[in-house]
């Protein structure tokens, strides 16, 4: 967001791309793209295309429409699928647009990645810790709260850094106790669901330490999320992954498709294993994964025969 505040003060450029995992910044991004674009009259000035209204003639039509009382139209594009042509009719679209639009793809589900190219790339991913945290303050600032360092640390750990909900908890956590002078870790404790896929990174830690009632409190937590068979199992993989690889984090993110910050937070979870137990626990992993898809085996039963087996790895 900090490369955006700046360049948006050298300037408006005509169209961005964003593009990440945290919700929050989607809309952090475009508020400050609409501030830049000084759009008060809203019903004349500002349009919106999502999945069910998006075409390309209503794009092109968009864009051309010359802004009312305003120095800018605006035009936000929140979803629409596009074949190839499509894809080509929308590229030359948006490389000619008057100089008086503006134009904001929020690209949530990564259909519009063929932009990227020549326009302007937002990243709305995951912040790093110490961002989080001045956000945080500043936020609870200016709503006259403050919170402990120790609850912060708790707080972004359980929203797994995600803003989006670290600010819906924050808002619970504010009205839970007004007369409290800060957020405690405890407050964050009884208030705050953790995000399952950071329950699978204690769950990992939990098993390098050889704590089985962590581990099954945690997975007994987990248990009822769909996914999680498939988050434990993509999560030793990269695992054993960063344990043999001479890759820098940046190159292991990119060929595995995820942040460098799971890279980062594998390593540190890999040094609690051997390599050799990782290659044992990604054959059990296969073993488990095949007993479930052939119905052999229910996937909790699967998953707590395997939490055993990797305690005695």
């Amino acid at each position: 967001m900090k490369t955006l505040k700046k360049r948006l003060s050298e300037g408006l450029a005509r169209v961005y791309l964003v593009e990440g995992d945290d919700f929050y910044l989607f809309d952090k991004a475009l508020s400050m793209i609409k501030s830049a674009c000084e759009i008060t009259m809203e019903d004349f000035n500002l349009t919106v295309l999502d999945d069910e209204s998006f075409s390309v003639d209503k794009l092109f039509a968009a864009t051309e429409m010359l802004p009312m009382l305003d120095p800018k139209k605006l035009v936000v594009i929140k979803g629409g699928k596009l074949n190839e042509e499509g894809k080509k009719k929308v590229n030359e679209i948006l490389l000619h647009i008057p100089k008086t639009t503006c134009v904001v793809v929020l690209d949530y589900n990564k259909n519009f990645e063929f932009l990227k190219k020549d326009f302007v790339l937002v990243d709305a991913g995951r912040m790093d810790k110490e961002m989080v945290k001045k956000l945080v303050v500043a936020y609870l600032a200016r709503l006259g709260r403050t919170i402990n360092m120790d609850a912060l640390m708790a707080l972004i750990e359980s929203c797994n850094g995600y803003l989006t909900r670290i600010m819906s908890e924050l808002n619970k956590l504010c009205f839970y106790d007004p007369a409290a002078e800060a957020i405690t870790k405890k407050m964050v404790e009884e208030l705050v669901s953790k995000d399952v896929e950071y329950s699978v990174f204690e769950l990992t830690e939990a098993l390098a330490k050889k704590d089985g009632d962590k581990a099954l409190k945690l997975l007994k937590l987990m248990e009822k999320d769909a996914g999680v068979f498939s988050l434990i199992s993509n999560q030793f993989r990269r695992l054993f992954y960063v344990s043999i690889s001479e890759m820098s984090d940046g190159e292991l993110a990119a060929l595995l498709g995820v942040k460098e910050y799971a890279i980062k937070k594998s390593r540190e979870l890999a040094r609690g294993f051997s390599k050799a137990q990782l290659k044992k626990i990604s054959s059990l992993l296969e073993e488990a994964d095949y007993a479930v898809k052939s119905g052999s085996v229910l996937q909790n039963n699967a998953l707590h025969l395997l939490v055993f087996n990797i305690i005695y790895v």
